[in-house]
């Protein structure tokens, strides 16, 4: 088999799914996107899938903003929905962090984001669920909540595939092809596939398809936990996603009363290689959550324990994502590293992405997540108070 194509996106998680759809919108005649497994089989299936605007600088708030448009937007557009609930957004601050806290919402609000710091009395009367003791703020935004990772991305793929676009499946890329100022393509088992343009969004296994043609990405994988729980009884729950940085842990509801929960920063990070790591959750890590959950959240004092489970992060030096192409190097894109951030701002990276790769340049506060910025020494750090954004 040898054919060429006009680009070719390798992996077919959120990020890669919504470039080609968004390639395709851009009139480009032969796109395909190549899976090593199934679409989502990667850290996008795993998702909690969380879809929030707070963010300690605006291209990432500006970012997640335009994608909610999109989530709201995918049936009309795309003909299915990607399970968007726009249940409206908490975010919990301790005392520690409260001038960055209020300084992060009041940047967040120059990028016409709704979203506000509640008083007193609104945090008695909306969350009665919420223990307060040591917390020393509630930011809320109703334009926030959550989706469904898997439905999202084949909303996307199906999209592609109806308007002329190619998918292959099940089909693993082990390597670049190119020298070290140019890449031309992928081998395959039965074949070489050529390419104008490849973009590199495997996620987890990024790194390894970069060094095929020497090149060094700095992307960390790391095993990421998650557990499931379901509140006992009849006392109010929340109804949308929350982070909860006082006690370092988010929750989203799965509905019947299920929430997913998992550790937020500062936690421990522990490189794993992705073809081989621990799929199921530490019991310690069970224990450690629940005793959380349960000293916030009072009507999680009798639940039962419905699922645990780890996936993979794609982590870069910074926690922001690489994204566009690489300076010396014709022909490679990257849209990776994204994880933590990812899926909630992944429609809307796609599709400046797709942009940059037809006019050759972007929108100056996007062109700053091009990898050259760790060579350049232009690391992104949060405008108050930290870089996980």
């Amino acid at each position: 088999m040898s054919e060429t194509y006009d680009v070719i996106v390798i992996g077919a998680g959120i990020s890669g799914a919504s470039t080609t759809y968004h390639l395709k919108t851009l009139c480009v005649d032969r796109v395909l996107l190549i899976e090593r497994d199934r679409p989502t089989a990667g850290g996008t299936g795993r998702s909690a899938a969380m879809v929030r605007q707070h963010y300690s600088t605006v291209l990432m708030a500006r970012l997640a903003k335009a994608s909610i448009d999109m989530f709201l937007t995918m049936p009309e557009e795309l003909g299915a929905s990607g399970g968007f609930e726009q249940t409206g957004y908490y975010f919990l601050s301790p005392a520690e962090s409260f001038y960055a806290f209020r300084q992060n919402v009041a940047l967040q609000r120059t990028a016409g984001i709704d979203t506000r710091i509640l008083d007193q009395t609104e945090i008695s009367e909306q969350l009665p669920w919420l223990n307060t003791e040591d917390m020393a703020g509630v930011a809320y935004e109703p334009d926030g909540g959550y989706a469904d990772p898997v439905r999202s991305t084949e909303a996307y793929v199906g999209t592609f595939e109806r308007i002329g676009g190619t998918t292959m499946i099940r089909t693993p890329v082990r390597a670049l092809t190119g020298s070290k100022d140019k890449v031309t393509g992928v081998p395959l088992d039965d074949g070489e596939l050529a390419a104008g343009a490849i973009v590199n969004a495997a996620g987890p296994w990024a790194r390894f398809l970069a060094e095929g043609v020497g090149l060094d990405l700095p992307i960390r994988t790391v095993r990421e936990q998650d557990t499931v729980w379901e509140a006992r009884g009849d006392r109010p729950l929340p109804l949308c996603p929350i982070s909860n940085a006082v006690d370092a842990i988010y929750l989203r509801p799965l509905g019947d009363r299920r929430f997913i929960v998992g550790r937020g920063f500062p936690k421990d990070y522990i490189d794993v290689d992705p073809y081989n790591y621990k799929t199921t959750a530490d019991e310690e890590f069970e224990s450690d959550v629940l005793e959380r959950l349960q000293r916030r959240f009072p009507p999680f004092a009798e639940c039962r324990h419905i699922d645990s489970y780890a996936a993979l992060y794609d982590v870069t030096p910074d926690w922001y994502p690489f994204v566009g192409p690489r300076g010396g190097l014709t022909g490679y894109y990257n849209i990776n590293g994204g994880s933590g951030h990812g899926f909630k701002i992944a429609p809307a990276i796609g599709r400046e992405l797709a942009q940059w790769i037809i006019d050759g340049t972007a929108a100056a506060d996007f062109a700053g997540l091009t990898f050259d910025r760790v060579a350049a020494g232009q690391l992104y750090q949060g405008a108050y108070g930290g870089n996980r954004g």
